[in-house]
């Protein structure tokens, strides 16, 4: 699976303090995947707070929409 980050969303993961690398782990191991309008959340507590991650799937991909600290 290959993960594609928006713009939006290369922003957000500096503007709160995470790596992409975070994220893309975040979204192959999640802690809880909830699916609504047609997206994914998947949410994973990282030990310092949990995030959620808002993604679109097409085809084998996910295309990361933001991401932010829940």
């Amino acid at each position: 699976m290959k993960v594609t980050f928006t713009l939006h969303a290369k922003i957000q993961v500096k503007k709160r303090n995470l790596t992409e690398q975070e994220v893309t782990e975040s979204i192959k191991n999640p802690d809880k995947i909830i699916k609504k309008h047609g997206k994914l959340y998947f949410q994973k507590n990282l030990g310092r707070g949990t995030i959620e991650i808002v993604g679109e799937a097409i085809e084998n991909n996910i295309k990361v929409i933001t991401i932010y600290w829940i």
